[in-house]
């Protein structure tokens, strides 16, 4: 029941966005992400109930699941954020219309700390993205090859970024 939930949320999500992005590519990916991020959670539940030895199933299959949609998340969050760095620059750099010598220096500012939160944020999802990757079963990839020390550039990376998009601020700003 409380994945039908999370589903109609995730839906519900999707016309909320409707309102909120014009770009209808974002606005699916942003539905196709939640979706990925809600079916994840249960997944795991499930796979660490199966480790606990509480549910009588194969809980390799779900750490599996697990991690397949660790990494679809991801992907998505990636391909999200460089699409809209992309759009961002694309309307920083527009011949026609409004060019970005004709908008207000704050808002211009405003874009240009958006494109640079896209662009850690890019970073921050492959480098997820090849964490996530690393814990699927061998053979995928580049499946269990990370040596120690390359976790550990991970989690400080994640850190780097968590403090980057904190010093930046909020950054609330439209792609209309």
């Amino acid at each position: 029941m409380a994945l039908l939930n999370r589903l109609a949320s995730a839906l519900e999500s999707h016309r909320v966005r409707d309102r909120l992005e014009e770009d209808i590519f974002i606005r699916w990916l942003s539905v196709l992400s939640n979706v990925t991020d809600q079916l994840y959670y249960p997944c795991e539940h499930i796979a660490w109930a199966a480790d606990a030895k509480v549910l009588q199933v194969d809980c390799a299959w779900w750490w599996t699941l697990n991690t397949a949609l660790w990494t679809l998340s991801l992907l998505l969050g990636a391909v999200k954020a460089l699409w809209t760095m992309l759009k961002l620059r694309q309307k920083l750099r527009s011949p026609t219309g409004t060019s970005a010598s004709q908008l207000p220096r704050s808002k211009r500012r405003a874009m240009e700390a958006r494109i640079c939160s896209e662009v850690l944020t890019l970073l921050s999802n492959l480098a997820d993205l090849a964490n996530a990757v690393h814990w699927l079963p061998r053979g995928v990839l580049w499946a269990g090859r990370f040596p120690p020390w390359l976790k550990k550039t991970y989690l400080c990376m994640y850190l780097t970024h968590a403090w980057c998009l904190w010093r930046l601020g909020p950054l609330e700003l439209e792609l209309t």
